[in-house]
């Protein structure tokens, strides 16, 4: 069997508050699902990354696209903020010595980190995505896993967007390129 490793992008609470300008409508809905399968993936050994943002103080490492909501919003992600629009996952995720944890700079979780690396390292070769946002940061994901000849399976329930349109456009583009979609049960039952 292939070895696997699942992949947990931007569940922070600056992505899952609603008072956060960063705030994905669909996200705070996952998190049971995003924790089952966390909790799945610790059970059998199948290692856990926990790929997130985190912006610094003065802003410059904020993507351009999101500065003015970021500088007006409360500087969701980064240091000194409130705590419900932090970097802080939720609880229901728990801990583990054994999960991995990557900043990225930018929507992919491969982009400018040591993922690709850790993984090939740890023999990896199939990557399980949950997290949000799907058409972003999933999404560039997928397709940079897929570019570096891993096999992907895409969470459809620990994924998320802002409206169901763009949430199964995403997936069903993902499918397209070769992805496979499957729900958290689905992933269970294997």
């Amino acid at each position: 069997m292939e070895k696997s490793a699942l992949i947990v992008i931007d569940m922070q609470n600056g992505f899952l508050d609603p008072a956060s300008p960063l705030f994905i409508a669909g996200a705070p809905a996952t998190v049971p699902a995003c924790a089952e399968a966390i909790a799945h993936c610790r059970k059998n050994g199948i290692p856990v990354f926990f790929i997130t943002r985190e912006y610094l103080p003065d802003g410059s490492n904020v993507e351009h696209t999101r500065y003015a909501a970021w500088l007006n919003g409360g500087k969701p992600l980064s240091q000194g903020c409130a705590e419900n629009i932090s970097t802080a996952m939720p609880e229901a995720f728990g801990e583990d010595e054994s999960d991995f944890h990557l900043l990225k700079p930018r929507y992919s979780a491969f982009f400018d980190t040591s993922l690709d690396l850790i993984l090939r390292r740890k023999g990896i070769r199939h990557v399980i995505l949950a997290g949000t946002t799907t058409p972003n940061c999933i999404r560039t994901t997928c397709y940079d896993a897929i570019c570096l000849d891993y096999n992907v399976t895409v969470l459809s329930d620990c994924t998320s967007s802002a409206t169901e349109e763009i949430q199964q456009s995403n997936l069903r583009d993902m499918a397209n390129v070769g992805a496979r979609i499957c729900s958290v049960t689905e992933l269970k039952s294997e």
